[in-house]
């Protein structure tokens, strides 16, 4: 083991064994974990964090269920959503996709330098579209929309876009301002977006912006699909756009963006390469910030679920997304190890992870030959592919 490089990243205990710098991981010890127990050290961190938030609902003076009686309706009680918050939480966190083959290879720092900068560069297809999503799910709560019958239906609506807008607006590195405060263009297309801060990462590892940006891989494609269409196709209700890009998207960030952290700090300190915590700036921020995000998402989504059924239907539009990040992740492996990686349809899924139906697969067929030139790899062969990511019920 070489001497312990990255001091703004790493400090030695008593004992002389690396730390993480608590700016840069909650989890000091995490370079001491394994993958399973990174998860559930989340799991239990993320219980908490929610179950202290959603305790003030039982005060009905406490600014948060004031707020949140404003729709009108059965409103909210603590126990309700907590037990629903524990529900969807074990099923979305219990998902085989947060300790895939990749992350766990690339936490233990398995890797060469070109593999990781290869990583780095087919995840920014994934990365830079996201916050898309999110965008297009806000357009789904409308006036017109088929939203639960509240007293105030427009209350909810806005609930819902404000929640979801502080995503985007977190995403794109803006917020409100007054008038006088008010930034001219050039500050505002300067902002520091997550694609700003993942550039930090190329700069780190001396990327040039030519080859930043290549064709997505199929499971990428894919992947990114996947969750445009669960957001704002309407073959898919307000209720799973709002879980796609809530519960399916961000309770397992923190904890496989931890994996990466942890596997690049680990693979820069073997390997002598200066890496600074503004390099991987990227995943230290979205470790921290996606635990609100997912906290405000849920509350949204406990407004709307009334019923067994409404249960079922947000497990089963994250058991969606999880399983296209599942293959996109499998073809991560192959195109920058080299070697085959199961999918998800060839690793015995749970029947809880099955999907109930086939919408996704029709809209996922119709949606691939529509992809520009140029933005997928054998792009003609994608466009004609039979195959989707999913396991049906």
């Amino acid at each position: 083991m070489t001497t312990p490089r990255l001091s703004d990243l790493l400090t030695l205990d008593a004992q002389g064994r690396p730390r993480l710098r608590p700016e840069v991981h909650p989890l000091d010890d995490l370079l001491d974990r394994d993958v399973d127990g990174v998860l559930a050290a989340f799991k239990e961190s993320q219980r908490r964090d929610f179950l202290a938030t959603v305790g003030v609902l039982d005060d009905p003076a406490h600014p948060l269920s004031r707020r949140l009686a404003e729709v009108g309706g059965a409103g909210l009680d603590a126990a309700r959503v907590r037990d629903l918050f524990l529900t969807l939480h074990e099923h979305v966190m219990e998902h085989p996709v947060w300790r895939h083959p990749f992350f766990r290879r690339v936490f233990e720092g398995r890797m060469t330098r070109a593999q990781l900068v290869r990583f780095a560069a087919q995840y920014h297809n994934q990365i830079k579209n996201t916050r898309q999503c999110v965008a297009m799910a806000i357009g789904r709560f409308h006036t017109l929309a088929e939203l639960p019958d509240v007293a105030n239906r427009e209350r909810l609506s806005e609930f819902v876009q404000i929640v979801l807008a502080q995503l985007v607006a977190d995403e794109y590195g803006v917020g409100s301002h007054a008038v006088e405060t008010y930034p001219t263009l050039a500050q505002m297309l300067g902002s520091t977006t997550h694609i700003v801060m993942y550039g930090q990462l190329f700069d780190g590892l001396g990327v040039p912006p030519a080859e930043r940006n290549p064709p997505l891989l199929h499971g990428t494609a894919d992947n990114v699909l996947t969750q445009r269409l669960l957001a704002g196709d309407p073959a898919f209700t307000p209720l799973e756009a709002l879980a796609s890009v809530g519960l399916g998207m961000e309770w397992g960030v923190p904890e496989f963006f931890s994996l990466l952290l942890g596997g690049i700090i680990r693979w820069a300190r073997e390997s002598g390469e200066p890496l600074t915590a503004d390099h991987l700036h990227v995943f230290i921020a979205h470790v921290r910030y996606d635990v609100m995000h997912a906290i405000a998402v849920t509350l949204m989504t406990a407004l709307f679920v009334r019923n067994d059924a409404d249960v079922a239907r947000v497990k089963a539009a994250t058991n969606t997304l999880m399983s296209a990040r599942y293959g996109m992740m499998s073809g991560m492996y192959k195109d920058v190890f080299g070697e085959d990686c199961a999918g998800p349809r060839d690793i015995a899924l749970e029947a809880r992870y099955a999907l109930p139906d086939r919408r996704i697969e029709a809209a996922l067929k119709a949606a691939r030959p529509r992809v520009a030139r140029g933005t997928v790899v054998d792009e003609e062969e994608y466009r004609h592919k039979e195959d989707v990511p999913f396991v049906f019920a």
